[in-house]
C-alpha cells in the first residue's frame, strides 16, 4: 500500500457541525475539524469530502481507489452508518482500509443509533471522542497501513 494520501469522507448533516446539537456534537465546524487534522499530520496529504448524498460518497470512495496513492479512508457516514447497504458494499469493494469514526458515542445514544451496518467491513470504529475521533482515526490508519484491509481471527479452528 503506497502513497501518502488519506480520504476523510463525511456524510449527511456533518456540514451543520457547530450549529446542529452542539451539546452532542460540539462547537467546532467541519472546516475546523479538517484544518485541525491537516495541521496535526503535515506529512499526509488529505482529501476532505462531505456530501448529503449517498451516491456521491460511493463515487468518492471508488475514485480514490482508482486513482491510487491512498493509505486509506476515515469515514463518518452520519446517518448512513445505520442503514446504507450501498455504502457497506462499496467499502467491501474498495481495496482500501476504512476506519469508521463518530463524534459522539453512538453506543450511549438512542437505540437506533447503536447499530452500524458498515462496522463489519471497516478496520475499526472510533466513537465518542469528539473531533479527536478523526485524529485517532488517522493514527490508526497510519499504524495499520502496511497490513491487509481486514484481519480475520479464527478461534478454536473456526
Amino acid at each position: 500500500m503506497s502513497g501518502n494520501s488519506i480520504l476523510v469522507l463525511n456524510g449527511p448533516n456533518l456540514s451543520r457541525l457547530g450549529k446542529r446539537e452542539p451539546e452532542i456534537y460540539g462547537h467546532q465546524t467541519l472546516d475546523d475539524i479538517n484544518r485541525g487534522v491537516a495541521e496535526s499530520f503535515p506529512d499526509i496529504r488529505f482529501v476532505f469530502f462531505q456530501s448529503e448524498e449517498e451516491g456521491q460518497l460511493l463515487e468518492k470512495l471508488f475514485e480514490c481507489e482508482d486513482r491510487g496513492g491512498f493509505i486509506g479512508v476515515i469515514l463518518n457516514a452520519g446517518a448512513y452508518t445505520h442503514y446504507s447497504i450501498a455504502l457497506r458494499d462499496a467499502i467491501s469493494a474498495v481495496g482500501l482500509p476504512v476506519v469508521e469514526v463518530h463524534l459522539s458515542n453512538i453506543f450511549a445514544r438512542e437505540e437506533f443509533r447503536r447499530s452500524s451496518v458498515i462496522s463489519e467491513v471497516c478496520m475499526g470504529v472510533i466513537s465518542g471522542f469528539g473531533a479527536n475521533s478523526y485524529h485517532l482515526g488517522v493514527r490508526s490508519l497510519l499504524g495499520i497501513a502496511p497490513r491487509k484491509k481486514r484481519i480475520t481471527v479464527a478461534v478454536n479452528g473456526d
